[in-house]
């Protein structure tokens, strides 16, 4: 979130014991030879006590098609929640997967795939009958997989889901196991987070949620000569933020101050600075809270499209981190942080390379890999710059990656995301009432796919109406995903110059506030 100018007081499974499955639905009309009109392949892909994830690829082979619409029934009451490659649709059982308008054209020959995300108890039968629009695409019934041992199921499921298909698919039906797998118990107090498949999970193996709210200040009051925190950050203050239920608390920072640079008043930067962030950082624990430390504002000149300044030192956000400081600010965080894996490191708000520069391919190519950046006048730190700069320290904390525009756009995320070999990896993500994705329809074509890979945290939802209706939107399509979300922001600002949670430190919310306040309180931990 870009900030107002601050003026004086006014300063954002069963266990996945049953390896996956493929098989061809390639079935004729009957009494006939031809070759049916579409060939389905249907397989899991993971899968994990109450879900799993799904593929279907489907095969045209009549005439072309301009438009496509794919129906099956699923036979054991599985229900998708998400779904990609499409327009999933669900009543009851049936299940409708229609094009998109990117590709809806379907050539004699031509394959299309898809993929979801789905629950499921008791069993897991997979489909046995489709139909492209409207025409059945086979007759034959798949094999039905079985677990590896089917009578005595795993007391706890593991944490990663195994991928490698077995080279024979068991033809035994399984048999409904008499003991259900335990669910790891979730550890107490702030988790060591670490990233399974596309959930973020404990040292216990238990999945979680990041909920919570942003703690804005620390990236603005140091830089602007007033102090550190923008409000009180006592032991009460972090109580209240607990209160709500939440479990994250987002922190701000700025690099010029934490790095002690010499145009920031000696008694908010270098030492000092760091040892209040630790503070804070270590209240935010002792309330059972996971601290996600973040790169707010950075050093650097940018004029050009959408500045929010002239000025070279980190005093707004700049499109892009900087080669200067940057990656020697993530080296020193990193060094702080990475005897405690209860810290998460969120490596830069909200980058917009793609008001800079010409193209799509140009502003993502300056995302991952910095250097010249075409409408950028400083060399740029990439974020693959920055994790290699984290991870070099032997920092192996989670870590969290924006996207572009503002971090609303993730379109390509997964073709440029950086490469970690920590494998703790996860993509972050900010929406506002104002911003270009601000629908399901995006959200559903743009998220859901990253969301089926990797774990997806939107890092900042708000809304500039002084009401909840789009952040109570927002929360809804996460919670049926089981995704996570912080609300912006934690301040006792005015709404009508920046989306405001609280009237004052102790709690109170605003119109704003009491729709994540109350939200949160209802969540089942």
């Amino acid at each position: 979130m870009r900030h107002p100018p601050r003026l004086s007081a006014l300063l954002s499974g069963v266990a996945l014991t049953m390896a996956s499955t493929a098989f061809a639905l390639m079935g004729t009309a009957s009494g006939a030879a031809a070759a049916p009109a579409c060939t389905v392949e249907y397989s899991v892909v993971g899968q994990w006590a109450g879900g799993y994830q799904g593929a279907v690829t489907v095969t045209n082979n009549s005439a072309a098609l301009n438009g496509w619409s794919l129906g099956f029934a699923f036979p054991a009451g599985q229900v998708v929640s998400q779904g990609w490659g499409g327009k999933w649709s669900q009543s009851g059982t049936n299940v409708t997967v229609v094009n998109e308008s990117w590709n809806a054209a379907l050539g004699t020959g031509a394959k299309i795939s898809g993929g979801f995300i789905a629950s499921w108890s008791g069993a897991n039968t997979a489909p046995t009958a489709f139909t492209l629009n409207g025409t059945p695409c086979n007759t034959d019934v798949p094999p039905t997989p079985t677990p590896t041992d089917p009578t005595t199921p795993p007391t706890t499921p593991p944490t990663t889901p195994p991928t490698t298909p077995p080279t024979t698919p068991p033809t035994t039906p399984p048999t409904t196991p008499t003991t259900p797998p335990t669910t790891p118990a979730p550890v107490t107090g702030a988790p060591e987070l670490s990233v399974s498949g596309n959930t973020f999970v404990d040292q216990n193996g238990a999945t979680r949620r990041l909920l919570g709210v942003n703690r804005s200040g620390g990236e603005f009051m140091c830089v602007q000569g007033y102090g550190i925190w923008d409000g009180p950050v006592d032991d009460a203050s972090v109580k209240a933020i607990a209160d709500w239920k939440a479990n994250t608390v987002r922190i701000p920072l700025n690099e010029e101050c934490w790095l002690g640079l010499d145009n920031i008043k000696p008694e908010y930067r270098g030492t000092n600075y760091i040892n209040a962030v630790k503070s804070l950082v270590d209240k935010v624990i002792a309330h059972g809270m996971t601290p996600v430390v973040e790169l707010h504002w950075t050093y650097g000149q940018y004029t050009g499209n959408s500045a929010g300044c002239s000025d070279v030192h980190a005093s707004c956000q700049k499109p892009m981190p900087n080669a200067q400081y940057t990656p020697a600010f993530w080296t020193s965080v990193a060094n702080t942080f990475k005897n405690d894996e209860r810290v998460v490191l969120d490596l830069f708000n909200e980058p917009y390379p793609d008001r800079a520069t010409s193209t799509a391919t140009q502003a993502w190519t300056c995302w991952r890999d910095g250097g010249t950046c075409s409408g950028i006048g400083y060399e740029v730190a990439g974020m693959q710059d920055l994790l290699d700069a984290v991870r070099a320290t032997g920092a192996k904390n989670l870590v969290l990656v924006p996207g572009i525009a503002y971090s609303n756009d993730l379109s390509q995320w997964l073709t440029y995301r950086p490469t970690d070999p920590a494998g703790n990896l996860a993509a972050a993500w900010h929406v506002y009432n104002f911003n270009t994705c601000a629908d399901e329809t995006c959200w559903n074509n743009t998220l859901a796919p990253v969301a089926a890979e990797v774990p997806l945290l939107a890092g900042e939802i708000g809304e500039n109406t002084c009401g909840h209706a789009f952040i109570d939107r927002v929360m809804k399509w996460f919670d049926d995903r089981r995704l996570s979300y912080l609300g912006w922001t934690w301040n006792t600002w005015n709404c009508n110059s920046g989306p405001a949670l609280i009237s004052s430190y102790d709690g109170t919310p605003t119109a704003f506030g009491i729709g994540l306040r109350d939200h949160l309180r209802s969540l089942t931990p």
